[in-house]
């Protein structure tokens, strides 16, 4: 099973009322390379690893997922998606919906990310043949233990 995840949002939160953002330590000198590093908490990357899915980045940082992330997190290389050269589509459809489902090529999914709607989800219901779970993280907290908690139980219902 994939498991796409996003950066801004589920793994950099943002947005809260009181900015009182968490602070972390992560390997040496790692955050120089962004400055809202030290928001992630590294042991994402561990909890992640334990959903037992194959993991992508699927965000607008592209390959600096790898090469900042990565490390922070404890993560290997990961696969990334890379988006078409093309213009968001006019409508209530996220702009990933579509290369998300064509890269999963009929394989099951589960999708993290701060902005998937309804219409994500009623989309890639009838047009992706396998499993899939669109599951939104608030913006403000990033993923926390109710989000995993969601994703292992559909996992687990998914029998993948």
């Amino acid at each position: 099973m994939l498991l796409f995840l996003d950066v801004d949002g589920p793994l950099i939160p943002f947005g809260a009322a009181d900015r009182a953002y968490p602070v972390f330590a992560g390997p040496p000198g790692a955050a120089a390379t962004h400055s809202l590093l030290d928001r992630v908490d590294p042991a994402l990357g561990p909890r992640l690893t334990a959903l037992g899915c194959a993991l992508v980045w699927a965000t607008t940082w592209m390959d600096d997922a790898n090469s900042c992330l990565g490390p922070w997190l404890g993560l290997p290389p990961l696969p990334v998606v890379q988006w078409p050269d093309e213009d968001e589509p006019f409508g209530p459809l996220h702009w990933k919906t579509r290369p998300l489902a064509a890269w999963a090529a009929g394989r099951p999914f589960i999708w993290v990310d701060d902005e998937i709607t309804e219409a994500d989800r009623a989309w890639t219901a009838v047009h992706h043949p396998g499993p899939a779970l669109l599951h939104r993280v608030d913006h403000r907290y990033g993923l926390t233990e109710a989000d995993f908690q969601v994703l292992e139980e559909w996992r687990g219902a998914a029998g993948c």
